[in-house]
């Protein structure tokens, strides 16, 4: 009797290659801080990459279409004044950056379509809630404008940034908290921290729904992040710090779907998935090659398919989402993989003859419309991510303006009055020149701003480039300017002042 030893699937001879040295971005001085993040975020317009800087933290943004040699003096995006640490474009704004940083800030951004003049320095909104330094930064995948940070003080803070407040926070982790991840429909998160449990949360309900002591024996640090079907896929190291990855049901946390021991290296695991495909690609720090797995419901659940090796060891790594990757070549991935000095594109294609677009590749995906307000996710409701057709490609937007309605503190004071009433010129005694001629102990005054001085022994009349108010003598004869001018009476003082309009 004969069985067939070979799988079926389409993802087989999913093969990565390189694109060519002038499509690469050179000359990128990559961050050498010691954090495990992929230092790298990218959408279908731009290339952020966290790089060093004196005087604070910066990263570099850059258009897909700028590859060669990036300029040294190319403006950064700064603002922070210590080293950033993670950089996470928005799914629902390709002009819309988040950063945070060790300066226990997190900020948004807004990045122009056209290449900026000088540094942007001005966020669109600075995130200040967290006592210590801010790693981890994360957009929900279908509620607008809903970020989560998670900071060194152990704390997990949901935002609502187009009002700039916190929504909520959870202080339900003893230790330092390594990664999150939401899930497909933004309904829960899973997290792994240094007490070396992986929980499941819910952030509306502020509590720990499930969690699992010791998903991996070591002490090192994990990953985890949900796969579509609501499983969890963790990377890890053995007691024996061999490298290691799991496949967990949520529901029961009791033994794994999956676990499978790889190799023996320091380098922590960086899961990118891809939900479309549910291939998982591993790119470990200092390795110099990319892995990745075929997850499916057929046992052994986690299939590996193929390894990506080059020469240079990675910094970092970026993963586009499935908007941005060329259907025509049949591309069902693309890696941004970081050197000491430059960013390699790395292509994932699954071969075929046809130049036909092919629907089993490219199911439709998630696209940039929101299906939630922050409200109505506020209010307990759940969306999966609306979804757009690969079939013609996808062209990105043009730039949207992300609006901050931020309460202001000076709308609870009482506005200050100022009595002044408007003199009409005829009322006065006589005119000279196009202004009034006035008696007894009034004086003329020119107001170009809110304060009045009074000078009374200038005897040169007014003009346009004086910055500050100037009262003059009344024997003085003004110009003739009564078309530029208006009057008016304080009705304290007693002087006319005349204000330029």
């Amino acid at each position: 009797m004969s069985r067939s030893i070979v799988r079926q699937s389409k993802f087989r001879h999913v093969f990565g290659q390189a694109v060519k040295a002038d499509q690469s971005f050179d000359d990128i001085r990559v961050s050498k801080v010691t954090w495990d993040s992929s230092f790298c975020a990218v959408n279908p317009k731009f290339l952020a990459v966290i790089v060093e800087s004196s005087g604070g933290g910066a990263f570099l943004v850059l258009p897909l279409s700028q590859v060669g040699r990036v300029d040294k003096n190319y403006p950064l995006v700064v603002g922070h004044s210590g080293p950033v640490l993670d950089i996470d474009w928005c799914p629902h704004n390709d002009n819309i950056l988040a950063s945070c940083s060790e300066d226990t800030t997190a900020m948004v951004w807004q990045i122009p379509d056209h290449t900026p003049s000088r540094p942007i320095s001005e966020p669109i909104v600075v995130l200040e809630g967290h006592s210590k330094r801010v790693g981890i930064i994360k957009w929900h995948p279908t509620a607008r404008n809903i970020l989560l940070t998670a900071g060194s003080d152990n704390l997990i803070i949901i935002w609502n940034v187009g009002t700039g407040e916190p929504l909520m926070t959870m202080d339900d982790h003893p230790d330092l908290i390594y990664n999150v991840s939401w899930n497909y429909n933004g309904s829960l998160f899973c997290t792994t921290c240094k007490d070396r449990r992986l929980r499941v949360c819910d952030a509306r309900k502020n509590e720990v729904v499930a969690e699992r002591l010791s998903p991996h024996e070591g002490i090192r640090p994990m990953r985890a992040i949900f796969t579509k079907e609501g499983n969890i896929f963790t990377t890890g190291f053995t007691r024996m710090s061999q490298r290691e990855l799991g496949l967990w049901d949520p529901t029961n946390f009791e033994e794994p779907i999956a676990l499978l021991e790889l190799d023996t290296s320091n380098g922590v695991l960086l899961p990118f998935y891809d939900p479309d495909t549910n291939i998982m690609y591993l790119s470990g720090k200092g390795d110099s090659s990319i892995r990745y797995f075929e997850i499916t419901e057929e046992p052994p659940y986690v299939h590996y398919i193929s390894t990506f090796s080059s020469k240079e060891p990675q910094r970092g790594m970026g993963f586009m989402p499935k908007r941005g990757v060329d259907v025509s070549k049949c591309e069902i991935a693309r890696l941004y993989k970081l050197h000491e000095r430059k960013c390699e594109p790395i292509m994932m294609t699954v071969p075929r003859k046809s130049d036909l677009f092919q629907d089993d590749l490219y199911p439709d995906t998630a696209g940039p419309e929101p299906a939630l307000e922050p409200e109505e996710w506020m209010d307990g409701r759940d969306a999966d991510p609306i979804l757009v057709s690969m079939r013609d490609g996808y062209i990105p937007p043009k730039s949207r303006e992300l609006k901050v309605a931020k309460k202001n503190v000076l709308d609870t004071r009482p506005a200050t009055r100022r009595s002044m009433s408007v003199v009409d010129g005829s009322s006065l005694p006589c005119s000279v020149g196009g202004w009034a001629a006035v008696t007894g102990d009034l004086r003329w005054a020119w107001k170009k701003q809110r304060h009045c001085r009074d000078d009374s022994s200038s005897t040169h009349p007014p003009s346009k480039n004086i910055q500050r108010s100037q009262a003059y003598p009344t024997q003085t004869s003004p110009p003739l300017k009564s078309t530029q001018h208006a009057l008016v009476k304080p009705s304290q003082k007693g002087e006319y002042i005349y204000i330029y309009i």
